[in-house]
């Protein structure tokens, strides 16, 4: 009986025996408190310092003080980049007044070479209507224009000398052709152009003559009268 109950005991089939102890639950929470505890400041001082190991921390300060240069950085450029542009559109605005105002300068200078071109042309033609003598009349400036196909053109200039208060000049100008007619001599039977004038220092005048059928006029003959029908002035314009 012994036997069997040492047996027993030894073998697989023995009661097993568990050894607990008894705890009051509040230890127990704190204990469990204090482990946790621990294990999270263990993982904040190890997050720590890896970030310290990778220069994260430093780094991340200095990310933020660049960020804020490179805004203070922009901000300048931005306002260089304005006062560059107004100084741009300034000079522009400079450069299209002086092209106007060159462009304007030439149109005048070309102006005042027209006029002078003009004055020139005005100047020879009255140095040639100077008297070229002391006759009291005479006839100036005498041109005449072939037309193609049609009449002559002439002009003339009858002046008189004198003083300013002197009276006013009473007379005719006469206007005589001649030619060939069948390559033969011909002279008008009388002046072509009869036109009375009255004048006190110059008269201008200008007129069509128009030859007959088969004349070809080869002279004209130009004559100032006065109020009694004596020649004043005569001059010849051969063509």
């Amino acid at each position: 009986m012994r036997w069997r109950l040492i047996r027993r005991r030894l073998s697989i089939s023995a009661p097993r025996v568990a050894i607990r102890s008894h705890l009051p639950w509040p230890v127990r929470w704190a204990l469990v408190a204090i482990a946790l505890g621990f294990s999270g400041a263990l993982a904040l001082w190890a997050f720590e310092f890896g970030r310290g190991l990778a220069g994260l921390g430093q780094g991340s300060r200095t990310l933020g003080e660049q960020l804020t240069e490179l805004r203070q950085q922009l901000d300048e450029a931005r306002g260089d980049r304005d006062q560059a542009q107004a100084i741009a559109n300034s000079a522009d605005s400079l450069i299209k007044a002086e092209r106007v105002t060159q462009q304007r300068l030439a149109d005048q200078v070309r102006l005042l070479e027209t006029e002078n071109q003009a004055l020139k042309a005005d100047l020879g033609f009255f140095e040639r209507l100077l008297p070229a003598s002391n006759d009291p009349v005479s006839i100036r400036g005498l041109h005449v224009e072939f037309v193609p196909d049609g009449p002559l053109r002439y002009q003339l200039l009858v002046m008189q000398q004198g003083a300013r208060g002197q009276a006013d000049f009473r007379g005719t100008v006469e206007v005589t052709i001649s030619g060939t007619r069948d390559s033969q001599p011909w002279v008008s039977s009388g002046p072509a152009v009869r036109q009375s004038i009255q004048f006190r220092q110059y008269r201008r005048m200008e007129g069509l003559l128009q030859a007959p059928a088969g004349v070809v006029i080869r002279q004209i003959q130009v004559r100032v009268l006065d109020e009694s029908g004596a020649v004043k002035a005569t001059q010849l314009q051969r063509l």
